[in-house]
């Protein structure tokens, strides 16, 4: 127990606090800015079993926020890359690696293995996927979300208390994410140690947990707030009767004579109706790219147009496409009304 001394004098932990922790499971769905240093924390303090859940790949503009990867690891599985590192932190811990994106039809299967789960996506239709899911399953869940130098931190479905719907009942069309917007790492890392915070408390069931509670940070300004927010019964109801409701939104293209190519993932929002509208997420590319046409232009577009260039990049360099146009600013400015 040497290994964990420094926590275990304090009378919150103890002995019996760290046999908590050593019993407890932890799924982190995400592992990106805010994923990397809440799993890194938590490794740290003991928990027995870390689920790492994220289909995306290491690229070199995550390196200066997402702190659990290298240079080196650039190209390769997120997931499979943090348990790597994460196993030389900590031997002592159990990791299960997920390489696939979280699911209507996988995402009740997997959070009721766990006993919390902690947020570290950047899009509004997983977090409402995992409401959802730890809601039917009955499991709280700590989430965050970052928007430029300001950042939310709160508790859902903890001991009865408010879900997401109740403060978010609707989605927004769009997703603002850092890819469009930027972030300092430092954000991120502030909201994921945060995160870290409230699932140690859960597990040790000490302190006050930010339940019915938003925690609202602004970096630039140095300052802070808590809100109260108030249940909805109506709305977690509604899950209970349904099951799991997933986010779909969708929206028509100017020009539907257009060949258009979306390389965001398969769950981002909106989605685009037409014959002519192909979807390939950009990680699938190199195994799909037959399915472009090559004879006539085609629109090439994600949420921001940072993606979709690089999508071109791709197509040009190792396929010889020369028809594709880069649709600058993203879907919005090219939907219809």
């Amino acid at each position: 127990m040497s290994r964990y001394d420094r926590q275990i004098k304090l009378k919150e932990v103890g002995p019996e606090g760290q046999e908590k922790l050593r019993n407890a499971k932890v799924l982190i769905v995400g592992v990106g800015g805010l994923g990397c240093p809440a799993a890194m924390y938590l490794v740290g303090a003991g928990v027995g079993k870390i689920g790492l859940m994220d289909h995306d790949k290491v690229d070199i503009s995550n390196l200066h926020r997402q702190v659990l990867f290298q240079e080196s690891d650039v190209g390769k599985p997120k997931a499979l890359v943090a348990k790597e590192h994460l196993e030389k932190q900590n031997s002592e811990v159990q990791f299960e690696s997920y390489e696939e994106p979280l699911t209507s039809d996988n995402a009740q299967k997997i959070i009721s293995q766990y006993d919390v789960i902690l947020d570290g996506t950047d899009n509004f239709e997983t977090k409402y996927l995992i409401n959802d899911a730890c809601l039917l399953a009955d499991k709280p869940w700590v989430f965050a979300s970052i928007y430029k130098n300001e950042g939310q931190l709160s508790v859902f479905n903890y001991k009865d208390g408010p879900t997401y719907r109740c403060v978010f009942p609707k989605s927004t069309r769009q997703n603002i994410s850092c890819e469009a917007t930027g972030v300092l790492g430092v954000l991120p890392g502030i909201l994921g140690t945060l995160q870290a915070a409230e699932v140690l408390k859960i597990i040790l069931g000490v302190g006050e947990v930010l339940s019915g509670k938003i925690k609202l940070i602004n970096m630039m300004r140095a300052s802070e707030q808590t809100i109260k927010i108030n249940k909805r019964p109506e709305e977690i109801e509604k899950i209970r009767k349904e099951g799991i409701s997933p986010v779909y939104i969708d929206c028509d293209l100017k020009y539907a004579e257009h060949w258009y190519l979306d390389v965001r993932e398969v769950f981002e929002q909106p989605k685009p109706k037409g014959k002519k509208v192909l979807s390939i997420p950009l990680n699938d590319l190199t195994s799909r790219y037959q399915e472009i046409p090559n004879n006539q232009e085609v629109f090439v577009f994600c949420q921001s147009g940072k993606r979709s260039k690089n999508a071109i990049e791709i197509l040009k360099n190792e396929f010889g496409f020369h028809n594709l146009k880069n649709v600058e600013g993203g879907i919005e400015t090219i939907i219809d009304g």
